[in-house]
C-alpha cells in the first residue's frame, strides 16, 4: 500500500469486524475469558462486600455515574449486605489491611500487586475483588468499558478477568509553563480522562507557574494559585492519581531572572540557569522547596535539571579550574538533599547525566533518573538508558505526544516513540513510564492530544504491545456511542495521514512552518516537488472534517471533537496556502514574457487571483479570519487568557500577509500596462513596488 494509507483501511476493517464481537478493552486486561451469555444492567444494584469507607463510596458513585452515562439508566447503590430485593449485585469487595490509595516509592507491579483486581460477570451478578481501593476503582473502570448496548437493552457480557499493571508507575506530564495555562477545570477533565486508562501519576511541569508566597512579581497573572493546586491534588487523589510537581530547578528559569530583583541569581545576565556559585541561590531554593513540599503531599518530586545549555559557557568564564559536570552534580545534590529532608523521593532528567557519565556514581542516593527522548531513530535508546543500566540507577522512561510544534498531533511518531521506548525500558528494568505533553509552540490545543495521552496511559499497564493499527477504533469505541465511533476512528486516522503529509514540506515543526511565507525561497523553490503531498494533505484533512461534522450531527461530545475539527480545517488551510504559489506561478508563466491584454488579464488573472471575492488570495484571507474566532473559542475553553493575545497575533499576521500580497499584486496591475515585460512572480511578491515599474 502507498505510505501510511494502511491506517484508513485498518480502521474500516476493525470497526466493521468489531460489530459482532465484544467491546474492545483499553488497556487490554492481562487475562480475560468470555462466556456465551450476558446480564441485563437494568436489574442490577451496586453493593459492598464490607462496610464501605469514603474510597469505596466514591468508587460506587463514580461507577453509578459511568453506567448512567453509558446506558442512560441509573443503577442504584445499596447499603452493605442489602441485596434481598431480587436485584443482581454489582459487588465491590475490598479485602486486606490498611488501604494505600496512591502509588508509593517501592511500588511493585504484577498479579499480586496493590492495584490488581479480579472481575467476574455471570448470571449471579458482578463481583470486583481487590486488596486496595485503587484495585476496586480500576475494576470499576473496566466494568464501564464492558457495557454493550444502550438504554433498557444495555448488557454486560459474561466474563472473568484477572488484571494487574505490568509497570508500577504510569504517568502523564502536562506542560503549564511553555505555552498557555490550562484552567483548573481542564486539568480536572484531564485527570478524569487519564483515570479511564488506569494512569496513576500526573506531573505538572512548571517553571514558575505556581504561586509562591513572597514572590508577587513571579509570573503574576500566569500561574495557578496554591488553592487551585490543592484542589487539583485532591481531585487526582480521589481518582488514584498522584499529582506530582515537575520543576526545573537549575535551568529554564528565565521567568525568574527576567525580574531585575532576581537577575543576579543567573549565571548570565537575565539568563536561564541558576548560578550554582552564588550563595543566595540556595537560600531562595530552600524557601521554594519548603513551600512546594507543603503544597504537594506526593512522596515524589521531579526537579528537572535538563538542557543546561549555558553550563559550559558559564564555567569557562570562571577559568580552567571550573568544571561543568562538577557544578551540575553539586547543584543537583544540594537541591535533592533539600527535598530528601522533607521526605521526598527525587527524580531528575538524565540528559546531562549521560552526557557526563562520570557523574553518575556521584548522584544523590535513591535518585530516580528520567530518560527522555521523543523520536525513535535508535529503538534501543542506548544513549539514554545504557549508562543508567550499567550503574544500576533506578529510572523511568519518558516518551511524548508529538503535538507541541505541529498543526495537529503527529500520532504516527507518538505511537512509535511510546512503543519503542517502553519496550527498551522493559529491557533496562525501568520502573515506569511518563508520557509528556509539551506546549512549546504556545499554539496547541491540549484536547487534540487526548488520543496520544490515552495511548501513553494504557501502554504501560498492559503486558502485550499496544495494537497500534487498531487503536483509533478501540479508543473511539470506548469514548463514543456506537453510532459515532466509526466516524471518530476514521477522522483520527485521516488527520494523522494529513499531518504526516504536510510535514514532508514544512518539516518537524509544522505549526511554525504554517505561518511562514510560502514565496520565501526556502519553501518556494521546493514547492513543486511536494504538489502531491499538499493534495493528499487536503484530501485527508477534508475527509476528517466531513467525518467530524457527521459525528457532531449525531450529538457527539464537543469537548473532545471541536478542537479536532479546527485542526482538520487548519491542515486543509495549510495545504491550500502552500498550493497557492504553485498554481499562481503556473498561471503567471502561461502568460509568457509580457503582460497580456486587458480581457485576458482579467479573465485569467485579476478575477481569479486578486478580486475582492472568490479569488485565490481573498479565499485565504476569508479562511484564516473565519478560523480565528473558532481558535479563540477553543483556547478559552481550555486555558486562561494568558498568552492568548500573542497566539492570536500569528493569525492576525497571517491575514495581514495575504492582504499585503493582494495589495502588491494590485499595485503591479496598476503599474505595468499590457505588453510590458513580466518579471518572475516571486519577484513581484517579494520586492517593493518601485522595482516593478522602473524603466516603464
Amino acid at each position: 500500500m502507498n505510505g501510511k494509507r494502511w491506517l484508513v483501511v485498518v480502521v474500516a476493517l476493525v470497526c466493521g469486524s468489531a460489530r459482532g464481537e465484544h467491546r474492545p478493552l483499553l488497556p487490554r486486561p492481562q487475562q480475560a475469558e468470555y462466556g456465551g451469555g450476558s446480564v441485563a444492567l437494568r436489574s442490577m444494584r451496586i453493593l459492598f462486600g464490607a462496610p464501605p469507607d469514603g474510597e469505596d463510596q466514591f468508587a460506587a458513585a463514580q461507577l453509578q455515574g459511568w453506567l448512567e452515562q453509558e446506558t442512560g439508566r441509573r443503577v442504584s447503590i445499596g447499603a452493605y449486605g442489602n441485596g434481598a430485593d431480587g436485584a443482581l449485585p454489582i459487588l465491590l469487595d475490598r479485602e486486606g489491611g490498611k488501604d494505600v490509595p496512591l502509588a508509593q516509592p517501592g511500588e511493585q507491579p504484577g498479579p499480586n500487586s496493590r492495584e490488581a483486581y479480579d472481575l467476574s460477570v455471570s448470571a449471579q451478578g458482578v463481583k470486583i475483588d481487590a486488596h486496595s481501593s485503587a484495585g476496586i476503582y480500576y475494576g470499576a473502570q473496566t466494568l464501564r468499558q464492558l457495557v454493550e448496548g444502550e438504554g433498557a437493552g444495555a448488557v454486560l457480557p459474561d466474563v472473568t478477568i484477572h488484571d494487574w499493571p505490568s509497570m508500577a508507575y504510569r504517568g502523564t506530564m502536562v506542560d503549564i509553563s511553555h505555552g498557555p495555562l490550562p484552567r483548573e477545570q481542564e486539568m480536572e477533565r484531564q485527570l478524569d480522562f487519564l483515570a479511564r486508562w488506569k494512569a496513576n501519576q500526573y506531573y505538572l511541569y512548571t517553571e514558575d507557574s505556581i504561586e509562591l508566597t513572597g514572590y508577587p512579581l513571579l509570573d503574576a497573572g500566569a500561574r495557578l494559585s496554591q488553592e487551585e493546586v490543592r484542589r487539583i491534588v485532591a481531585y487526582g487523589r480521589a481518582r488514584h492519581i498522584d499529582v506530582i510537581p515537575n520543576f526545573d530547578l537549575y535551568g529554564h528559569q528565565h521567568d525568574l531572572f527576567r525580574i531585575e530583583k532576581y537577575s543576579e541569581l543567573s549565571d548570565e545576565p537575565h539568563g536561564t540557569e541558576f548560578d550554582a556559585a552564588n550563595p543566595k541561590v540556595m537560600a531562595l531554593l530552600t524557601d521554594w522547596v519548603n513551600q512546594f513540599a507543603e503544597l504537594f503531599p506526593s512522596p515524589f518530586v521531579s526537579i528537572g535539571f535538563d538542557e543546561t545549555f549555558q553550563i559550559e559557557a558559564a564555567t569557562h568564564a570562571r577559568g580552567a579550574a571550573a568544571e561543568p559536570a562538577a557544578m551540575f552534580v553539586k547543584q543537583l545534590s544540594d537541591v535533592a538533599n533539600l527535598f530528601a529532608k522533607r521526605g521526598k523521593r527525587v527524580m531528575a532528567y538524565d540528559d546531562i547525566m549521560v552526557k557526563y557519565p562520570r557523574v553518575i556514581p556521584q548522584l544523590p542516593p535513591g535518585l530516580i533518573a528520567v530518560a527522555w527522548y521523543y523520536t525513535s531513530e535508535d529503538p534501543s535508546y542506548k544513549r539514554w538508558l545504557g549508562p543508567l543500566e550499567a550503574h544500576h540507577i533506578p529510572h523511568i522512561v519518558q516518551p511524548g505526544v508529538t503535538s507541541y510544534d505541529d498543526i495537529t498531533p503527529d500520532n504516527e511518531t507518538t505511537f512509535e516513540n511510546i512503543d519503542t521506548f517502553l519496550a527498551a525500558g522493559r529491557k533496562s528494568g525501568a520502573l515506569g513510564l511518563v508520557n509528556s505533553v509539551w506546549a512549546d509552540d504556545a499554539q496547541l490545543l491540549f484536547r487534540m492530544s487526548l488520543p496520544g495521552m490515552a495511548y501513553g496511559a494504557a501502554a504501560p499497564w498492559q503486558s502485550v504491545p499496544m495494537d497500534r493499527a487498531g487503536f483509533f477504533s478501540d479508543y473511539a469505541q470506548q469514548m463514543y456511542r456506537a453510532a459515532v465511533a466509526p466516524y471518530m476512528a476514521s477522522a483520527l486516522s485521516e488527520m494523522t495521514i494529513a499531518q504526516t503529509d504536510i510535514k514532508k514540506l514544512l518539516g518537524d515543526q509544522s505549526m511554525f512552518g504554517l505561518w511562514e511565507d510560502p514565496f520565501f525561497p526556502t519553501y518556494y523553490n521546493k514547492l513543486a516537488a511536494h504538489r502531491e503531498d499538499l493534495h493528499e494533505t487536503r484530501m485527508h484533512a477534508e475527509q476528517a472534517e466531513a467525518e467530524l461534522l457527521e459525528a457532531k450531527a449525531l450529538g457527539v461530545d464537543p469537548e473532545t471533537v471541536d478542537s479536532l475539527l479546527l485542526g482538520s480545517e487548519l491542515l486543509d488551510y495549510a495545504g491550500e496556502k502552500f498550493q497557492t504559489p504553485i498554481e499562481l506561478s503556473a498561471i503567471w508563466d502561461h502568460f509568457g514574457p509580457t503582460r497580456p491584454n486587458g480581457d485576458r488579464w482579467w479573465n485569467e488573472w485579476e478575477s481569479q487571483v486578486t478580486h475582492y471575492d472568490h479569488s485565490y488570495v481573498t479565499d485565504l484571507m476569508d479562511r484564516i479570519t473565519n478560523l480565528r474566532p473558532d481558535y479563540r473559542a477553543q483556547w478559552l475553553a481550555e486555558y486562561t487568557p494568558y498568552r492568548l493575545g500573542a497566539a492570536l497575533g500569528r493569525w492576525n499576521a497571517e491575514y495581514d500577509y495575504w492582504r499585503a500580497i493582494q495589495e502588491k499584486l494590485t499595485q503591479f496591475e496598476d503599474s505595468v500596462p499590457s505588453g510590458q515585460p513580466l518579471p518572475p512572480l516571486d519577484q513581484v511578491v517579494e520586492s517593493p513596488a518601485p522595482s516593478w515599474s522602473s524603466g516603464h
